[in-house]
This record gives C-alpha cells, sequence and structure tokens, in this order.
C-alpha cells in the first residue's frame, strides 16, 4: 500500500486518526463478539448454532460492506481516501454522506465542489464537521428519544392502520432525497472551470442507467425475494452507471460526450 504523506487530506496525522478509529471499531466488536459467546453458553446455546449464526452475519454483512465501499470510492476523488474511511468505518450510509458532503463543500464556496480533489482546508474541516455531526445526532436522539419514537409511531400506525401513515411518510423522505439527485442530475448548474461537473450527457446517462438498473432489480426480487439482493440494489446500480459512463467517454465523440446545457 502506497501512502501518501504530501497532501494535508492524507497525512500521518489523518491515517493516525483512521487507525486509532478503526482500532476502537475492531476492539468494540470483539468485545461484544466475546460478551456474546459467553451469554450463549450461559444459556446453553450450542457452539455449532452460534458458529452458524457468527458465519451467517458475516456473510449476510458483504452486502452492506460494498454498498459501503462505493460510498468511499464517491467520496474519495474530492476528500481523499482516509476521511470517508474513518467516517464509513463507524456509521453512515450514501444516502447521507455524500449530499452532508456535497452541501457542506458547496457552502463555503470550495471551486469545483465534489467535482475536483479540495484544496481548500476550510472546505475540508467543514465537510468533515458536517458529515460526523449529522451522523452522530441520530445516535443521541437513540438514546433519549426512543420511546417517545416508539409511541408516535405507534399513533401513526393506529391512525394509519398496518403502519401505512408510517411508512408513506418515510417513503415520502426518502423519494424526496431521490428526487433532489434527479433533479441535479437533469437542471444542476456547473462552472465552467470544471468540465462535466453540470447536468450534461454524462450526467443523463448515469441517472437513466441507474434508475434502469434499479427498477430491473426490484422487478427480479419481487419474482425472487431475496434480502441480499435487496441490500445490493443501490450500489449496484451505481457501479452500472459509472460502468457506463465510463464506456461513453471511450466511445462517443469528445463533443458529445463532454456537452452540458447549464453552466
Amino acid at each position: 500500500m502506497h501512502f501518501d504523506f504530501s497532501d494535508f487530506k492524507t497525512d500521518q496525522f489523518m491515517y493516525g486518526l483512521a487507525a486509532i478509529v478503526i482500532l476502537f471499531v475492531l476492539a468494540d466488536s470483539i468485545f461484544f463478539l466475546v460478551r456474546a459467546v459467553r451469554r450463549g453458553k450461559q444459556l446453553g446455546v450450542s457452539s455449532s448454532t452460534m458458529k452458524q449464526t457468527a458465519t451467517s452475519a458475516a456473510l449476510f454483512s458483504i452486502p452492506g460492506a460494498i454498498g459501503i465501499v462505493m460510498t468511499i470510492v464517491a467520496l474519495s476523488g474530492a476528500l481523499g481516501l482516509v476521511l470517508p474511511w474513518i467516517r464509513l468505518s463507524v456509521i453512515g450510509s450514501i444516502t447521507y454522506e455524500v449530499p452532508a458532503a456535497k452541501t457542506a463543500i458547496e457552502a463555503v464556496g470550495a471551486p469545483g465542489g465534489m467535482a475536483v480533489p479540495l484544496t481548500s482546508k476550510k472546505a475540508f474541516a467543514t465537510a468533515a464537521w458536517v458529515m460526523t455531526t449529522g451522523s452522530v445526532l441520530p445516535l443521541v436522539i437513540a438514546i433519549f428519544l426512543t420511546r417517545s419514537i416508539q409511541k408516535a409511531n405507534g399513533r401513526a400506525t393506529k391512525k394509519g392502520g398496518d403502519g401505512v401513515l408510517f411508512n408513506a411518510l418515510t417513503g415520502a423522505a426518502f423519494i424526496g432525497l431521490m428526487a433532489a439527485f434527479a433533479a441535479e442530475a437533469i437542471t444542476g448548474v456547473g462552472s465552467k472551470a470544471i468540465l462535466c461537473d453540470g447536468a450534461g450527457v454524462m450526467s443523463i446517462s448515469a441517472l437513466l442507467t441507474s434508475v434502469l438498473v434499479m427498477l430491473l432489480l426490484m422487478h427480479i426480487n419481487k419474482k425472487h425475494p431475496n434480502h441480499w439482493l435487496e441490500s445490493l440494489s443501490m450500489p449496484i446500480a451505481m457501479f452500472c452507471a459509472m460502468i457506463v459512463v465510463l464506456i461513453l467517454g471511450k466511445v462517443l465523440p469528445y463533443d458529445i460526450a463532454m456537452l452540458e446545457w447549464r453552466y
């Protein structure tokens, strides 16, 4: 592995910070694994059953891990490898991390936004704080407000019947987030200094590819329900969109591939 210490995003401090965080996460996982095994033995659970459970849990975590890796790749262009690595080693997802980083970078007016590697320490620190504090807040809410949230969920379930109202509200929030991504791909304003960062042929191609792949995977999962495919759908759609954009960049004439209608 090559360590590049010439950039503030990947210097010794950042790698040291990543090592501390990742070691803590590993230690925490081992601690609770040991306690779980001890508790299982106290309850009379056989060793074979615990091994089978641990193996199933490890295999089931692979699809989620692929999604995390895709998120790190999506963020590493602007933020470098280390900060996304730290963030996604603890908690986070692409539906939060990417919009949070993008909003923070644009708020401080960093040239190029997420389209180019950050050279502003202010923008980098702002993105790090927004991504981190935004993920910490749900954990704090879970500690102090879980009971109240459960009561509200129960009331919504009673009013809507079988959780219809609650599911509608959460679904609407997710649809709103996806609509924001789609609108940016169609009408997003780019910078004249950065080529192919605004709405254009490439953004539309990525959007259409991801939508079509997602619909296909949803159809397959509906016909043959599978939990791992459901959790992998978004990363697979992203990966396919990236491949299509790379191919189009090679085969299309330059003027068409780089065409944008918002500057």
